[in-house]
């Protein structure tokens, strides 16, 4: 029996590494001046997120999303807990040192905050004289972010000739002109059309993947999922989930395209990928050894592993080698014993791995899953 499978291939995670853009630690918040008004809206909160990441933040209203995203954004003072925005403890801040933190900072508000009296170009053209001197630069920059979202013949109009969209877009297209390093966005997309909405999603992308621009955006617009590395869930004050998307959703896929994984339902998929986590192993090292007792499932993220069994004279042979997406590992998992091959990383490997009592619990959770393995594992002997 050998621990090795099939070759599924699909997609490749676009989530960053890097360090934290946005830190928070034990943040606590309340409203209210008095013992009989004080009332706590947020609750011991933790997050991190990394430079160039997309996270949407959803929960139900009053859930504490837009207190949060305030905080972040240095628009309300941190009363308890630390808060760490773009190199910055806002917790140790205040006033003018709060004020010179906003500068880096992208602003969409659900209300589009515009000067009336002013045009598109002027409303856009105003965000960029916190920065720039330069009257043509000013100019050229907010034409090419005002047509990137689709509204190069509206420049000249005023608020009032706009549609409720059309606004929205302005808005945005004053918080991105500055190329922020951090947006911070509440429903940027709640008034947009489809179209529109999709052209603020791609430019997020672009300044996220060719500026390392972060984006935390507050919404319950699930036609923007696709563009997110991560969804943030919030209920009662509360962070409750924290999900790396377009890594649950590659690990899903791994999984699907798997005879041991297929019939699972999405829900127990999705509740396998969270579990699971990423290691590294250096080419030539040895990942499983043969004879040792087996603590992880892994999952090939990228690179090449050879499996390695003894012959019956007592040398060695390899008889497979894996790549990205097949997976390894399972066997003594399931049935006790010790590993019964050693995988060596071919190359450089980094790997998904689900420890022992995860993969148990996965597998009680689902009869039909523990009978398929069951299966699998006696067909191999």
């Amino acid at each position: 029996m050998s621990e090795a499978t099939a070759d599924p291939r699909p997609r490749s995670s676009t989530f960053r590494r890097a360090e934290p853009v946005l830190r928070v630690e034990r943040l606590n918040h309340w409203y209210g001046d008095t013992d009989e008004t004080r009332k706590q809206v947020l609750f011991d909160n933790e997050l991190q997120v990394a430079c160039g990441e997309i996270v949407i933040m959803t929960g139900p209203s009053g859930s504490g999303k837009t207190t949060l995203l305030s905080l972040l954004g240095a628009l309300r003072t941190v009363q308890e807990g630390e808060i760490e925005v773009l190199g910055q403890p806002l917790h140790r801040l205040r006033g003018r040192q709060l004020v010179q933190v906003r500068r880096d900072i992208g602003f969409i508000f659900q209300a589009h905050n515009l000067f009336g009296s002013l045009t598109a170009l002027q409303n856009v053209s105003m965000a960029l004289e916190l920065k720039e001197n330069d009257r043509t630069r000013i100019h050229n920059r907010a034409v090419e972010v005002l047509a990137s979202l689709g509204l190069l013949e509206r420049i000249h109009y005023k608020p009032a000739r706009l549609s409720g969209g059309q606004r929205q877009r302005v808005a945005i297209a004053r918080a991105l002109a500055n190329r922020p390093k951090l947006i911070l966005a509440d429903e940027p997309t709640a008034a947009l059309d489809e179209q529109s909405g999709r052209e603020v999603v791609n430019l997020l992308k672009k300044l996220a993947n060719e500026e390392g621009c972060t984006s935390l955006i507050v919404t319950h617009d699930n036609r923007i999922l696709d563009v997110a590395d991560r969804i943030v869930g919030m209920a009662n004050g509360r962070i409750k989930s924290n999900v790396l998307l377009q890594r649950a959703i590659e690990i899903c896929e791994f999984l699907k395209q798997s005879e041991t994984f297929a019939h699972l339902s999405t829900s127990t998929l999705t509740n396998i990928a969270e579990a699971m986590e990423t290691e590294s192993h250096p080419s030539g090292s040895i990942v499983i050894r043969r004879g040792d007792e087996g603590e992880k499932f892994y999952i090939i993220k990228s690179g090449e592993v050879d499996i390695i069994t003894p012959r019956v004279d007592g040398s060695e042979a390899k008889v497979a080698t894996l790549h990205k997406g097949q997976y390894f590992g399972e066997a003594s998992l399931m049935t006790g014993e010790p590993r019964n091959a050693t995988a060596i990383a071919r190359q450089d490997v980094e790997l998904y791995t689900l420890d022992k009592p995860n993969f148990q619990a996965a597998i009680a959770s689902s009869e039909p899953f523990r009978k398929e393995l069951e299966k699998i594992l006696f067909q191999r002997q």
